[in-house]
């Protein structure tokens, strides 16, 4: 039986062959021996939807009258600069008797696999999925040994299909509509691309963003007291708040307080806390907290993250699980001292209980929390590793070992001491056993006198001197949004959570995008000038809030029905829902949005906005490109190409000149664009001799030569 493999891109593909052991590497595929299968591999999305003017010449120019454009029949057709390995798959996978697809295991990769084989028309052969959590030799062939139906994973395909079409349509006919009403209208900030998730996320960050430049602080005024005991001396404070000076001054004249009053203890009250670790790492609570630990963007981190399951380091990035089965439970103890000496702590006691707050099989779908995998790391391995990958390495690593330490106690102390009829409160804590915080906050800001604070020895009914003081302060805003608090609002659809982890709201609540488009989302946001990044704040731009103002009560504004979107494409996976019935559904929503909203942005005064563009206009013309740092604008300085964002600590910056040759303005917006520019000739070395390179941006944000073999002479 001839056996074709479908890896997702080449290094997948490297790996799977690497631990079968033996193989030959051959012109865009990997034969294995002595078994003679066959590894290929796809570049991400090799197959995609086509565009409007292929399937009609009237659908190539922008016209309203052309709105809204549904095609009868989707087409897909192979990527630009993709056709040599297509073709290269479609061979392979004719002379197959069974294709295993093995690409990532999720929607999305089971989408790209499944699209090249339906171009190839290769639908009719045997298919078989490989579903594995990481690319440890002893997992990929375990996998391999246990190759799933691919029948039962055909409806993920068509979730991710559904989805990508509903994107598609959606993106098309809005962006269309919106542009030529917004350019009708005076405004030519360039296209006003819409998406059916995109925006919705825009309108939150825009809303929060209205509701900072609308507050109004109010003032609230405090009384407080220095409690003088036998003992010592603490803190109390009265438990209610005064709108205004004179109410306060109202109730200390009523109860004849003094500057030093004589009070008693009136009641002492003390509970007992034991708080479990965290739960494990889903991928949004680590874009999260990386972001606010180290001002990481989600995408970043996601990269980070992909990179140490290829090293196969960690367990599979794109998850939403917080739990583990028992399989991994057990791996983790057998290896639990390994883990302990790289990050040089010992549990003295651990808990190797099974506890349902980390290991639950039944919840566990597609893919387990994200922990480190059977291999630990060498010194030598963990070396070559970037800083923040090693960082997001601990991090995860110290995550999954707070799970066997003991639980973080310490006695919560409530003291009221009554001064002249009035009740005053004082809170403390003193702490019994550090447990998992010892591991997790070792390294943290966080200090003792935060944690412990220990109330002095007090008896009930007990004499004290109370010495009085009052204090004005003001209501806070609401805060910015930073890329790691939107992946959060993202997922419980802008609900505010004070406690996440107690309540496990997340359970309940339907979000924006999936946790493996969220990071994506955000890019584009940045790509489309729609968002900017301040000091890791979310701020939206001029262009940004033109958008938002355009869809203000629009569907397009509502976060609770994209979320809906979301909840009915998951129903597809489960075979609950069809994708006729939700393209259905995307096109009324479509025809609806043609039909109102143009007509509003006609009869909306848009003055205020072109005066306000105008004036900005001046400042946004020598942009070429979005910065690969931080997401903001890079702009002509002159002697170079700088980032807008440099006095928010953007460093990033492009020379005019390199080794020797001018670089053309096409050139570098190229090198923004995608990250890498096509052969240059003309680089000279010291010795005078001129030789051809491609430059690239790495991971780094570096510029430097992707070199040739050849060079000129």
């Amino acid at each position: 039986m001839k056996r074709v493999i479908l890896a997702e891109k080449p290094s997948q593909a490297q790996a799977y062959a690497e631990s079968f052991g033996k193989f030959s590497k051959k012109d865009g595929y990997i034969i294995l021996n002595p078994s003679n299968d066959i590894i290929t591999w796809g570049f991400g999305h090799l197959v995609e939807l086509a565009s409007p003017e292929e399937y009609r010449d009237e659908w190539k120019k922008w016209n309203m009258k052309e709105l809204p454009i549904i095609p009868q029949t989707f087409k897909f057709k192979v990527g630009q600069g993709k056709s040599k390995q297509f073709n290269i798959i479609k061979r392979l996978l004719k002379e197959a008797d069974q294709i295993v697809i093995a690409t990532d295991s999720d929607r999305e990769g089971e989408n790209i696999a499944r699209s090249i084989i339906s171009q190839a028309k290769a639908d009719n052969k045997e298919i078989k999925r490989l579903w594995i959590n990481s690319l440890e030799a002893d997992e990929i062939q375990k996998g391999f040994s246990d190759l799933r139906d691919g029948k039962d994973f055909y409806s993920a395909y068509i979730e991710a299909q559904t989805r990508q079409i509903s994107d598609w349509l959606v993106g098309i006919n809005l962006s269309r509509m919106y542009t030529l009403s917004l350019q009708k209208k005076g405004i030519n900030e360039g296209v006003f691309s819409v998406g059916r998730v995109q925006t919705p996320t825009l309108y939150m960050i825009y809303t929060r963003q209205k509701e900072i430049e609308n507050f109004i602080p109010e003032p609230f005024f405090e009384m407080h007291a220095t409690i003088k005991a036998e003992k010592g001396s603490f803190k109390a404070k009265y438990n209610k708040k005064f709108p205004t000076k004179k109410e306060l001054q109202d109730l200390i004249k009523k109860h004849e307080l003094l500057a030093s009053n004589p009070g008693v203890i009136s009641d002492i009250g003390t509970k007992r806390i034991s708080q479990p670790s965290p739960f494990l790492f889903s991928l949004s609570d680590l874009q999260s907290l990386i972001n606010k630990k180290y001002k990481v963007s989600p995408s970043d981190t996601l990269k980070h993250v992909q990179s140490l399951y290829e090293a196969k380091l960690l367990s599979y990035p794109r998850s939403d699980c917080r739990h583990i089965t028992d399989s991994e439970f057990h791996y983790l103890i057998e290896r639990i001292d390994g883990y302990q000496s790289v990050l040089n702590y010992t549990i003295e006691q651990p808990n190797t209980s099974k506890r349902k707050r980390y290991v639950d099989g039944s919840k566990v779908q597609e893919h387990y929390a994200i922990i480190p995998t059977k291999k630990v790391p060498t010194q030598k391995e963990l070396d070559k590793l970037t800083s923040i990958q090693k960082e997001i390495y601990y991090t995860v690593l110290k995550r999954t070992m707070a799970m066997f330490e003991t639980d973080y106690k310490y006695d919560e102390t409530t003291i009221t001491v009554e001064i002249k009829k009035l009740p005053f409160i004082s809170k403390g804590r003193t702490i019994l056993d550090k447990g998992w915080r010892k591991l997790e906050y070792a390294a943290s800001k966080k200090t003792d006198k935060e944690e412990n604070t220990e109330l002095p020895l007090v008896q009930k009914n007990e004499a004290i001197e109370a010495d009085l003081a009052t204090s004005e302060g003001f209501t806070a805003p609401p805060k910015s949004y930073t890329e790691g608090t939107l992946i959060t609002a993202m997922k419980t659809c802008g609900k505010e959570l004070e406690n996440v982890e107690e309540k496990e709201i997340l359970k309940a609540t339907e979000g924006i995008g999936t946790e493996a488009t969220r990071a994506n989302v955000l890019e584009t946001l940045k790509k489309q000038h729609y968002i900017e990044i301040q000091k890791n704040d979310v701020t939206v731009t001029q262009k940004g809030a033109i958008l938002c103002q355009a869809v203000k009560n629009t569907l397009l504004s509502s976060p609770e029905m994209t979320a809906k979107w979301e909840t009915y494409l998951k129903k597809i996976k489960k075979e609950e829902g069809t994708q006729e019935a939700f393209l259905e559904n995307i096109q009324k929503f479509i025809d609806h949005t043609l039909a109102s909203s143009a007509q509003v942005i006609e009869s909306s005064d848009w003055s205020t906005r072109i005066t306000s563009m105008n004036q900005t206009i001046s400042q946004t013309k020598q942009t070429i490109g979005t910065c690969p740092a931080c997401g903001q604008s890079i702009i002509d300085k002159g002697k170079f190409y700088g980032c807008s964002g440099y006095s928010n600590g953007c460093t990033f910056t492009l020379p005019k000149r390199y080794v020797g040759k001018t670089l053309s303005e096409a050139t570098i917006k190229k090198l923004l664009k995608t990250k890498e520019t096509s052969l240059l000739k003309g680089f000279k070395k010291k010795t005078g001799e001129t030789f051809s390179a491609a430059l690239i941006v790495n991971e780094e944000h570096k510029v430097m030569f992707k070199p040739y073999k050849k060079t000129d002479k």
